[in-house]
């Protein structure tokens, strides 16, 4: 009992670490507003990059939205990338308005591999000033694209946009995403931007200066090919901006089953970013002295809030029974740290009632969560590229 106590003191410290670490960055996020640029000249010209494997279902609505941008139509193309498709997204795109692409590759098959391969036909249509990067199951408001020209006029080189869920009213699960989202995609990149830290790209509605991705191209092509790609321009001195007024929104998942092989491979990624990646950046962080870089390695160490949280409870509980105080005091302050992080990140977005109430489902969902994080570190997930399955949603949606 000695030995689990002193394991379940040293997890407690950690996740009270963790905490103190996330509630300084909302305390920047709520505190120092970050300042959005005014309205950029409108004549860059954007080339926008759609990876799109099997979304027949979904792929119409991005394009839709896209064709009506408040942004003169001749300073924007649309490419998709239709990669291994056995349904009609390459056609169903071309009626969209789209230049579309066919990708055939039996052994590369990931979202890295086909961006990297349709950058280099895009390069060969046009000079461009800047690429933009949606997934298909998005939907982007009229401005986005102007909101992107303001920030790349105000002197960014990467900038990544809120990327939020697009069904959140749908199921408890898909709102416990969009509380995850809260704080991942909102809040602490608020923070790292009024701190003058890199907000990280989370692989959606991603901004690239031409300049930027043609010298360092796409490298990365692993299960967290945009966090790779983060790391990698760190430490090459480039620091991603936040546009938190620039929206996109898809459509997550309703159910833990379909839920499942999506966040196994997003956990594996980040697992294998973890051995592979953070060390490296971290020991760049300190030979430095660059808060920029240990502040993107510490990104990576935490785990799910969900997973956290249900750690910091085991901990209390062990401190509890064992009747040791410490143990007891740093598992409620760490755990209560973390719960105060998620709900600062849900008042910073307004989250409607629904996302609250589906707080309620969070122990199960922890639970869910340890036994596929598990999976994923017992047996990794291949890089094949595999839709997961989502209904596209229809609901009516308050402008944000």
């Amino acid at each position: 009992m000695v030995v689990l106590t002193a394991l379940a003191g040293l997890v407690a410290a950690t996740i009270t670490a963790m905490a103190v670490y996330l509630l300084a960055l909302s305390a920047a996020a709520l505190v120092k507003p970050v300042p959005v640029p005014g309205a950029g000249p409108g004549r860059r010209l954007f080339a926008i990059l759609v990876p799109a494997h099997d979304e027949a279902a979904l792929i119409g609505r991005l394009l839709a939205s896209l064709r009506v941008q408040r942004y003169d139509r001749d300073r924007f193309d649309v490419f998709v990338v239709a990669d291994n498709c056995s349904d009609a997204t390459a056609d169903l795109a071309r009626q969209g308005g789209a230049i579309v692409h066919e990708r055939r590759d039996a052994a590369l098959r990931a979202k890295g591999y086909a961006l990297r391969w349709l950058l280099d036909l895009v390069r060969l249509h046009r000079a461009y000033d800047a690429y933009v990067i949606f997934d298909a199951d998005s939907e982007v408001p009229p401005d986005f694209l102007a909101r992107m020209d303001a920030r790349l006029e105000a002197g960014a080189f990467i900038v990544q946009s809120y990327y939020r869920v697009l069904n959140a009213n749908a199921s408890p699960v898909a709102a416990l995403r969009e509380a995850a989202l809260a704080s991942l995609h909102y809040l602490r990149p608020l923070g790292r931007s009024a701190l003058g830290l890199s907000c990280g790209l989370k692989g959606n509605g991603m901004c690239f200066s031409a300049e930027t991705l043609d010298l360092h191209g796409w490298r990365s092509a692993g299960l967290a090919e945009d966090v790779e790609l983060h790391l990698a321009l760190l430490r090459e001195g480039l620091r991603v901006e936040f546009a938190p007024e620039a929206v996109v929104r898809a459509d997550m998942p309703t159910t833990l089953r379909e839920s499942w092989s999506q966040n196994v491979r997003w956990e594996a990624g980040r697992l294998t970013v973890l051995r592979r990646d953070v060390i490296p950046v971290l020991r760049a962080g300190i030979a430095r002295r660059d808060p920029v870089l240990l502040d993107a390695a510490a990104e990576q160490l935490i785990p799910p809030l969900s997973v956290a949280v249900a750690m910091g409870s085991v901990c209390f509980v062990i401190g509890a029974v064992a009747g040791n105080a410490i143990v007891v005091a740093l598992a409620t302050a760490g755990t209560a740290g973390l719960m105060i992080h998620v709900v600062a990140g849900l008042a910073a977005i307004r989250a409607p009632a629904t996302v609250y109430r589906a707080l309620l489902f969070a122990p199960a969902y922890a639970v869910w969560k340890l036994s596929l994080y598990a999976r994923a570190a017992i047996a990794p997930a291949g890089h094949a590229w595999v839709r997961t399955q989502r209904a596209p949603t229809t609901e009516p949606r308050a402008p944000r």
